[in-house]
């Protein structure tokens, strides 16, 4: 199997299950947003994003470490077997020292959700084990269904939980809890975790390769956390949680956007690392970075043209201020798309602290602008800091990856794309519905010429299965 074909096959396979569960993500919105106050949904928002703090402060993203350790062992069971023993039984560890932490720290702070907060941390960060555990041993199947599973006993949890027992933020948060527990133990059963879980098999030097791995990774996440939590805490305490809660809707659609570039990137990250070494390594990065490039460019002036129609019909009135934060927070997004595509080189070359180093500039520039502005543009500043933020991150990875290897994008193509989001972005805030039409229509015609190469390929392989189909008969 080609490269190419891999990466796809693969990308096919983890989509799956995230497509089907963040549209159905979508179609919730309204029952979020009508049956939650701005302050609630706000209050669930920091609640998230505080968990993911506590994950990656206590946890030391060693997931990450399983997976790129795994990759090299495939073959090899007794390796494997040490590699989950050890990260297992720290992960262990690790959840018991947080709960007396936070305990301690209960005695002397009030803090709201303390036991729904820990809960949810440790859930999250041991379906994130099972399912890099998942995807090290290349079972990108299973890691799908584990997924699809999480994400859509949430949904389902969310909805009795709030439509019916009109249990609030609370209820909300519990469905998160439960969904990831579901999807731990369908993972621990289906891949027969407790058989790689050997007591005599933990080893404290491949419990240290892997902290060597996924340390230098702890800054780097705890900076885009930064990124998103300094916009919600900041905006929390000068404006209010009630403009968290605005924040936070118009976060969604970016974070969908988002969500979709992540599930290409955990095949790419695996194809990168297993081909990095390849002889046409170079050529096959460079190929794979333009097309990306394009496609979610193309998807992002899409949402941007096309969000003036759905929003009214998705989003309830009380939260219409998140309307002019979506093409911003769109923008920062994209920028997050083209650091990522250039993070997983780093990875492939297990050039961790490289990443790091990049991700606690870009923290530090979007702080200061968003405090900078804050006090002047109100919640217009978060969404630019990122905007500064994603793209200093973008640029500086851009030029230092051609230390290690040349994987450049043309300057027509980056001149165009400035040019079309510009127009289409200008068209959104004039709220003119000919104009809002004129932007669809620029963002779709772009958008097939970028991609154009991409089209015919897909709509030249139907044509060409049904020729083998009647050729056969």
């Amino acid at each position: 199997m080609t490269k190419n074909k891999e990466l796809v096959k693969n990308t096919a396979i983890i989509s799956v299950g995230k497509i089907c569960t963040q549209f159905l993500s979508f179609l919730l919105l309204p029952l979020y947003t009508s049956l939650l106050t701005t302050q609630e949904y706000g209050s669930v928002d920091l609640v998230t994003t505080y968990q993911q703090l506590l994950g990656y402060v206590a946890f030391f993203q060693i997931e990450q470490a399983v997976f790129r350790f795994l990759i090299d062992v495939r073959k090899e069971r007794d390796k494997q077997t040490e590699i989950i023993t050890s990260v297992f039984l720290f992960a262990v560890m690790q959840a018991i020292v947080l709960c007396g932490i936070l305990f301690v720290v209960s005695l002397f702070f009030y803090i709201e959700y303390l036991r729904e907060l820990y809960l949810y941390c440790v859930v999250v960060v041991f379906a994130g084990l099972m399912l890099q555990i998942s995807r090290g041993l290349g079972n990108n199947v299973l890691y799908s269904v584990g997924s699809f599973i999480s994400a859509i006993s949430t949904i389902v949890f969310n909805i009795i939980f709030l439509s019916v027992f009109h249990f609030g933020a609370e209820g909300m948060l519990y469905s998160f809890i439960l969904g990831n527990l579901l999807c731990i133990l369908f993972l621990v059963f289906r891949l027969k975790i407790y058989k790689y879980i050997v007591f005599k098999s933990f080893s404290l030097k491949c419990l240290k390769d892997c902290l060597k791995y996924s340390l230098p990774l702890v800054p780097n996440v705890l900076s885009w956390w930064i990124m998103g939590a300094s916009d919600r805490t900041i905006v929390s305490f000068v404006i209010g949680k009630a403009a968290n809660g605005f924040l936070s809707v118009s976060h969604k659609f970016s974070s969908a956007y988002t969500s979709f570039f992540t599930i290409f990137n955990l095949s790419w990250t695996e194809s990168a690392a297993v081909h990095f070494h390849d002889d046409d390594h170079e050529e096959f990065f460079r190929s794979v970075i333009v097309r990306i490039y394009k496609l979610f460019f193309a998807g992002g002036i899409c949402i941007i043209a096309i969000m003036p129609f759905i929003f009214p019909l998705l989003i309830d009135s009380k939260f219409s201020d998140a309307y002019y934060q979506i093409p911003i927070y769109m923008i920062a997004s994209f920028f997050n798309v083209i650091q990522g595509l250039y993070s997983v080189i780093y990875v492939a070359m297990k050039k961790t602290k490289e990443i790091a180093k990049t991700t606690v500039v870009s923290a530090i520039i979007n702080i200061a602008v968003n405090l900078l502005l804050i006090h002047f543009i109100g919640l217009y500043a978060a969404s630019i800091s990122s905007v500064v933020a994603y793209g200093t991150n973008s640029v500086w990875r851009y030029f230092d990856l051609k230390k290690y290897t040349n994987v450049t994008l043309g300057k027509k193509l980056l001149l165009s794309s400035f040019l079309v989001i510009s127009a289409v972005t200008a068209l959104y805030y004039f709220q003119n519905i000919i104009g809002q039409i004129i932007g669809l229509v620029l963002a779709l015609a772009f958008s097939v010429f970028l991609n154009r190469e991409i089209l015919i390929i897909l709509i030249k392989s139907p044509k060409q299965l049904m020729k083998k189909l009647t050729s056969k008969k």
